[in-house]
Order: C-alpha cells, then structure tokens, then sequence
C-alpha cells in the first residue's frame, strides 16, 4: 500500500517548528536594533506614516533565507518583498511579516511583532506571532491548539459587550474615514467600552487569542498583518470572519476576531 501522507518535513508540526524557530531569530535581530541609529523612510504613495526600515528588510531577507533553506520548492507573500515563488495548487506559501509595527519600532515604542505562517491551497496550517521585547511567542498548528510559549492558551469568556476590553487599528489613510472605520470606534466609545490601540495587527489577534482582549476589529488589512494571528484566535477557540461574518480569506479586506460570544454583536455594530 503505498503512503500518500505528505513528507514528514511538510507536515504542520514540522512547519510551525520552522515558523517558530525563524521568528525568534528575526525578532532577536529587531531587538537588536530597536532604539539603535537607523534609516526611516515612507513608504511611497502608501499613507504619510506607512514606515520601512531596513530592520524590515533585514529581518524578511533573515525569514525568507532560512525557510528557502529548507524548502527551496515553497512559495512566498512577504510585506515588503511581494509574491515570491510559484504560489501554485498543491505549493506551500508562507505568508511572512518581519515587522509589523513598524512605526512603533521606529520612535521607540517597544510594541511590534514578528508573524510568520503558512497555507496550503487557501487553508492556514500554521502560525506563530513573537513578540521579541517580551520574549512572547504565540503559536498555533492546525487541529492542535493554540499556545504562548509552549503552553495552552484559549479566548476569554466575556459574553456581555459593555464588560469587554477591545482593540482595533486604523489604515494610514484614516483621515478618509474608509468603510467608517472612525464612525465605528467612536460608537464604541460612546457606549463607554474600552478600546486600545497597539499598533501591530498581529499582536492584536494574539492577544484576542490569549484572552487579554476580547476582540479586535480592522477596516482593512493585507495577508501578511493576519494570517498568523488568524489560525491562533481560531486554534484558541475564537471566531475570525469579515465584518459580515462571511468567511475571512487570505484575499483580506475587513476583519472580525473574537472570543466567539460577542461575535453576532460585534458584527452588528460594524455592518
């Protein structure tokens, strides 16, 4: 009978291994650099505060060397690079973010995340978001939980949306007020939630995943912001979806996390 299970070395386990293990690596070098003298420039016709340092570049060149060592064959979506390889059917395609909080890392803000994933024909098998100046790596492997440093974590279980703590991010081009995205945060302010504003999209969902957020919400974000964040909060025992609840695809747009409880309310005040 012949074995038609993948190589053992393109199983999830195998790849969240590698994921974890490039993600220390790339975030020990933004930990270096973080509060050193470096270049900041902006990123062009992308918004007035879309920031790239070469921290950015160094780090995406660091993850997409050390994965290509090991599967020269896979293909990639990195923030700062593009579409890299033959992202074909039966490929897997990493979805990779050196750096996402790039402005805070740039004025010294030490809230920023290092997210690495990977898919398989549109599904997510595995991710991992470190969060280097705390030595924080949240993970998860499809079908086996969610983790932050190696031990389980899961959503909160806050069902009521005037109890919850909530976060959420803007687009650089908020001034436009796009999808209402201003419209929606001041109506949860209006009704005396609390709502934070870190920065980094794929701490968010990480948080939402380890209970400290109850859910998170965004008008627009590219693949590379959520994939990873996407299959912890799901592995964690959450919900992800767009703001309609239709299913949330690695296409991105709008995106919807929570703890699952307060997800039909949330939708409701942001449809």
């Amino acid at each position: 009978m012949i074995d038609k299970r993948p190589d053992r070395e393109d199983s999830p386990e195998q790849l969240l291994e590698l994921a974890v293990d490039t993600a220390r690596q790339a975030g020990e070098l933004l930990r270096q650099g973080f509060g050193t003298a470096f270049h900041v420039a902006n990123k062009e016709g992308e918004g007035r505060h879309n920031l790239v340092t070469e921290f950015d570049n160094a780090a995406e060149e660091l993850i997409l060397g050390r994965i290509r060592e090991r599967y020269p064959d896979h293909s990639f979506l990195a923030e700062e690079s593009g579409a890299a390889g033959t992202a074909s059917t039966g490929t897997i395609r990493w979805i990779v973010d050196p750096l996402d909080g790039t402005v805070n890392f740039a004025h010294g803000l030490p809230i920023f995340s290092v997210s690495i994933a990977a898919e398989l024909n549109g599904e997510l098998l595995c991710g991992a978001v470190y969060q280097p100046m705390l030595d924080e790596m949240f993970s998860a492997c499809k079908h086996k939980g969610a983790r932050l440093n190696g031990k389980g974590i899961s959503v909160s279980g806050t069902a009521r949306l005037n109890e919850a703590i909530l976060v959420t991010g803007f687009p650089y081009n908020v001034n436009e007020n796009p999808g209402q995205c201003i419209d929606h945060f001041a109506r949860m302010l209006q009704q005396g939630i609390p709502v934070r504003r870190l920065g980094s999209a794929a701490l968010d969902l990480a948080y939402v995943a380890a209970g400290r957020f109850d859910a998170f919400w965004e008008v627009f974000l590219h693949p590379w912001d959520f994939a990873a964040g996407r299959i912890i909060v799901e592995e964690a025992g959450g919900c992800v979806t767009r703001y309609d609840k239709s299913a949330q695809t690695l296409a991105g747009g709008n995106i919807l996390a929570t703890n699952g409880l307060l997800h039909d309310d949330l939708a409701a005040h942001l449809h």
